[in-house]
């Protein structure tokens, strides 16, 4: 098996197997951002003599090749290539000879690892926070959408006061588009270059690497070589406490729905397409769909403790360790991918049933309103409290009176103007970082 490292001794083969684990699988996600960080690092390398013009003319569009046959569907790695950079390396000498062997100057495969990594995570981090923002969106299209239509509120599981479906969908997109604020930190924290770091140490070649990251579209480098080292399982743990977060908020955007779908409550009415049945309750439609979005997200909120373990109690240097961390984190990704798409696509599909507070099962929810207006007309809050709960108590409460709510983030107010204007603004920020 062809590998960079190799001197010419053989390895048993269970061990290299062992060893080398779902790399050829899930390193072929990474190739393109290989290609495109060896393509700068090669120009770097022109730049600071180590590699002539002429040279440099060569690789300029042999890397440009090889980046659009990586992106092509039947890409994969030859037989006997252990690893995604040996088989770039590999292409590139095969079809230019000496000079393919020359562009490993002043990397290790460490760094090289390093820098696809954190391209990678930046072109998904980007990705993610696209559709996330089109969730947002489709919720904020659901608040205005249904403005006046009312629902109890809850707590403790119990009716507790008014609420509206407008503050109900507005909520969960100001939920979310808090998380699409936060991704900013994890941007930040990616768009530092390691490249030049080597092994963890730095080289005695006369490397240029602020050059390479204003290549690669990094915003400044991993200055510390040791420093750069150590981003190696902390990008995957930023990566997956932001995506715990976002998880987080939609399998309480999935609860809600599976809740409030259920025959004892009848807020939502799911189309047929989004339900599956009984095999023996002809009365039966299940929401399937959203009860696996809230078991993958529960699923998702465990992944910073794995990343974290993996990563802990490691003295300074590269560990083999890392390795597994693509085995927990690429999955991660696609599958977060997969929930923002069927969270907005089951969103935009929501029938809701109105008048719901006519009905005098909640007439309690009222007790608030009518304490309110009697402290308006004179009384103290807490002698309205009483005789309100007086009433409730002897079974003679009711109240028929308009809502007054106006302020702030109440039902008279969900903030949708502030709200677009932060997710517009959001989603500007992610487009000017995109690679």
């Amino acid at each position: 098996m062809k590998k960079l490292w190799d001197k010419g001794q053989s390895l048993d083969a269970d061990i290299e197997a062992f060893t080398i684990g779902q790399d050829r699988e899930l390193d072929l996600r990474l190739a393109p951002y290989d290609v495109l960080a060896s393509k700068a690092h090669a120009q770097m390398l022109c730049k600071v003599g180590l590699l002539t013009q002429a040279e440099w003319q060569q690789l300029a569009p042999a890397f440009d090749v090889l980046y659009e046959e990586v992106q092509q569907p039947g890409f994969k790695l030859d037989e006997g290539v252990e690893d995604i950079h040996s088989q770039l390396e590999g292409m590139l000498t095969a079809r230019l000879g000496e000079v393919g062997k020359k562009i490993h100057s002043g990397r290790s495969r460490n760094d090289q690892v390093l820098v696809a990594l954190a391209l990678y995570y930046r072109a998904a981090v980007n990705q993610l926070r696209a559709n996330l923002a089109a969730l947002v969106s489709s919720l904020l299209d659901a608040a205005e959408k249904h403005q006046g239509h009312l629902m109890p509120g809850y707590t403790h599981m119990q009716t507790a006061m008014p609420s509206s479906f407008a503050q109900w969908f507005a909520g969960h997109a100001e939920n979310l588009l808090n998380d699409l604020e936060q991704s900013e930190g994890v941007l930040q924290y990616l768009g530092r270059n390691p490249l030049g770091s080597g092994a963890g140490y730095g080289t005695s070649f006369p490397l240029d690497r602020a050059f390479t990251a204003e290549l690669l579209g990094f915003n400044g480098l991993h200055y510390n070589a040791i420093a750069a080292q150590y981003s190696r399982g902390k990008n995957e743990r930023l990566l997956t406490q932001w995506l715990a977060e976002l998880a987080h908020g939609l399998g309480r955007l999935a609860m809600d729905i599976c809740l409030y779908n259920g025959q004892e409550f009848r807020f939502f009415v799911l189309p047929d397409a989004f339900t599956t049945g009984s095999s023996i309750m002809p009365h039966k439609k299940n929401p399937d769909v959203w009860e696996l979005l809230r078991g993958h997200a529960n699923r998702l909120q465990a992944l910073p403790n794995e990343v974290r373990l993996l990563t802990s109690n490691l003295p300074t240097g590269y560990h083999r360790e890392f390795q597994l961390l693509k085995e927990a984190v690429f999955p991660a990704i696609d599958r977060m991918e997969a929930l923002l798409f069927i969270a907005k696509k089951g969103v935009e599909v929501l029938q809701v049933r109105p008048n719901i507070l006519q009905d005098p099962l909640y007439q309690s929810v009222f007790t608030v309103e009518a304490v309110n207006a009697r402290v308006l007309q004179g009384q103290s809050f807490r002698d309205a409290y009483r005789s309100v709960a007086a009433e409730v108590s002897d079974g003679t409460f009711s109240w028929k009176a308009e809502l007054q709510h106006s302020h702030a983030g109440s039902i008279g107010d969900v903030g949708m103007d502030v709200l677009r204007k932060r997710l517009v603004a959001s989603v500007d920020i992610e487009q000017s970082k995109a690679l």
